[in-house]
This record gives C-alpha cells, structure tokens and sequence, in this order.
C-alpha cells in the first residue's frame, strides 16, 4: 500500500521556492550568489506596524481569535476596500487568512467539483493551477504574449468559458510580468463576465499598491458593481507592507462563500496569529507613507534592470506597470552555447546555466506556464541589481 495519497501527484513543489532554496544552498557553500528569485520585498517592515504587534503582546493579546479574523482587522480590511476600492463590505463579508496562498486555497477548494474548470491568464503565479488541481479541478491556461503586454483580451476570455467553468482568477498587478489592468481594460472582461452569470471571479490584488509611472490599477467589483455577488477581492498585506513573514491575507466575498471559507479554514489552521493580526491593523489604518517610498525605489530599480536587460543579447525585456518583476523574452538565446560549455535548449537550461556560471538566480518561464521567458525579482539592494545585471549581460554575450 503507498503512503502518500494520490492527490499530490497532481502538484508540484513551488517552484519559486525551489530556486531560493538553491541559491541559499550554494551560498551558504560559499558561491556567490545574487539571489533574484525570490517574491519578497528587501525592506523591512514599517516601524509602526512593529511597535503595534509590541504593544499587542504587552496587553497580553495571544489568545485564539475567531477563525475569519478579530472584529478589529475585519473592520479594518472593510474600511481599505472602502478607502481604496470604493467598494461596501460589511465584516461578515470578509475573512483574514494565513497569507493569501490561503485565501485561494480556502476559496477554491470551499467551491470546486472534480472536472469544474478555472480559467487562469498565463504567464501566471506557479500556485493557482496546482491549487485547482488539487481541488480535482481543471486549470485552463490561456496565454498572454508580450505582443498584448501580457494582459488577457476580451474575446480570449469569451473562448475559454465553457459550461464547466467555475472561475476566472485574475493576478492585477500580475506575477511574474508585472502587468497591470486599468479600470477602462477591465471593462470588456467584465462585460464578458456579465454574459455569463455562472462564471465567478476570483482577483488577485496583492500588488496593487506597487505601481508605477502614475498607474492606477482597479479591481473587478469597483468597474462593475453587479459582479459582486460572485466575485472574492483578495488582498493581503506581504507586499505592500513589506510583512511577508508575517502571514496577512484577506478577502472579500460573499457571506455564504466566507462562510464556506471559514469552515475550511476551521478545520486547517483556524485563525492567523493574533500579534499579526493586530499588526494588520495599524498597517491598514496607519499612516502610508512607508508605501509611497519603497513604491519609489522599486521604480528606480524597475527602470534600471530594463535598461541593462536590454541590451543583453538576445534578451527582450518589457516595462511592466507594477509589482517587482520583470519577465524578459529569452529565446534569442535559445540553441546557443554558453562559455562554460552548456547548450541552451529551454528556458530551464537558460536560469540553471546562468545560476552555476555567474551566480545569478532567477525563475524560469515554464514555472509560471509561459516558456520561453524567465522571471527576475527586482525586489534587493540596487547595488546588487546592477551587479546581477551586468553578469547577465556577460552570460550571454559569451554565447556562441
């Protein structure tokens, strides 16, 4: 009899995850390596969001929660959508959850029958289709090229629908491109949307704080209000914050799903952390200004690695509109030979060869169902960024 069950046949490990552990491994041996694999911000977490998870403890708050989240930070999370969004939620509408990897999860497997179908723009983050998967669902992959920045089209979206489908999950800014969809390109996915009233949505917002260039990304429910009964807003305080560790996610929803969520989420982890909960809530209704100057820095470092990518040969690398990722095309390298002798034959060859010739980790393509592309985090020191760049550089200009 075989121990393990059946059901992680149909997943991976993250494989996001799997080169930062790489990449520490060799270092801790002594290589040196630029690690830019990683979806982390390099800050640290705002000092008052610190001083507020002190103070919790010091009032002794480290006791259970109720599972979806204090009354405090669900009023929190419904004051940001608000704020932010435009958007009514009532607490009851809205549960807090250990990141938000455990929103999707709760959400998804709270709602998929074995054979239901979720439509996933691609590239995409590594995790949505093995979730899916896991929930005995089908991920229906539909590619985005750089030729529409990334972004799904209107009458893509209308093709990939079928009777089975359950949900449209959109990543808005989008890991790992970086791209971004404004109110006025939400507008026919939504007029889609609303042809097909079996269809939820599902929207992925972590990023939406990090944009650039004066772009303002919006959310499904504030550019069509009558999607709001079938749609989950989720949120979550990693990115923007700098509280990856922490483990904050949140969601909008409605109260019969947040329900089903919360009974999932009952019987796995019940609550988040209590001191990351009272975090959260100076996060969100503290002051702001932390975001407005990593928001900054990441440009600065966005604008940077483009340029450098650029003139890599056979690199092509476009300007995203958010988040910390850039998604360079490197097929012009494919069929090479690197100086140290490797054949370039997929974009896995491409990260690998680079990361044991010049010490630069990065994710490949295929890890987030688009190869031919690989990821770069834009999220350390500028110091090291223009480092990594320039052995980037180097790596394929010695290709023959």
């Amino acid at each position: 009899m075989t121990l393990i069950a059946d059901r992680l046949n149909r997943i991976s490990p993250s494989l996001t995850i799997a080169m930062t552990t790489k990449a520490r491994a060799l270092k801790a041996a002594g290589k040196d390596i630029i690690g830019l694999s990683s979806g982390e911000p390099d800050f640290d977490t705002p000092p008052n969001v610190k001083a507020a998870a002190i103070r919790a403890i010091e009032r002794g708050e480290t006791k259970y929660t109720d599972v979806a989240g204090t009354p405090e930070l669900r009023s929190a999370v419904c004051q940001k959508f608000k704020r932010d969004h435009g958007i009514e939620y009532r607490p009851e509408e809205v549960i807090v959850a250990t990141g938000g990897k455990q929103v999707i999860f709760d959400a998804l497997l709270a709602t998929i029958n074995p054979g239901d179908e979720a439509i996933i723009p691609a590239p995409c983050w590594v995790s949505y289709p093995d979730i899916v998967e896991l929930a005995e669902g089908k991920p229906v992959i539909v590619p985005c090229g750089p030729n529409q920045g990334f972004k799904l089209r209107a009458e893509q979206l209308e093709a990939a629908i079928t009777p089975r489908t359950k949900w449209f999950i959109l990543n808005n800014p989008c890991n790992p491109t970086g791209a971004a969809y404004s109110a006025e390109e939400l507008r026919p996915l939504c007029d889609v949307l609303l042809r097909h009233p079996h269809v939820w949505v599902f929207t992925d917002d972590i990023y939406e704080k990090l944009v650039y260039d004066g772009f303002r990304p919006a959310t499904i429910v504030e550019v069509e209000p009558r999607l709001k009964e079938r749609t989950v807003t989720m949120n979550g305080c990693s990115k923007a914050y700098a509280m990856t560790g922490w483990r904050i996610g949140f969601a909008g929803g409605p109260v019969e799903l947040i329900r089903a969520m919360d009974k999932l989420q009952s019987q796995s982890t019940s609550n988040t952390c209590s001191i990351s909960q009272a975090a959260a809530v100076e996060a969100l209704t503290g002051q702001q200004e932390s975001i407005e100057e990593m928001r900054k820095v990441y440009q600065r470092r966005r604008d940077m690695v483009v340029a450098m990518l650029n003139e890599a040969p056979g690199l092509r690398c476009h300007k995203p509109e958010g988040a910390f990722y850039v998604f360079p095309d490197m097929r012009g390298c494919l069929g090479k030979t690197t100086a140290g002798g490797r054949k370039i034959g997929n974009d896995e060859d491409f990260v690998l060869a680079l990361l044991e010739e010049e010490g630069v980790a990065c994710v490949h393509g295929a890890a987030f169902m688009f190869p031919g592309h690989f990821r770069i985090s834009y999220a350390t020191d500028d110091a090291s960024l223009k480092e990594a760049c320039t052995r980037i550089q180097r790596f394929c200009r010695g290709m023959r």
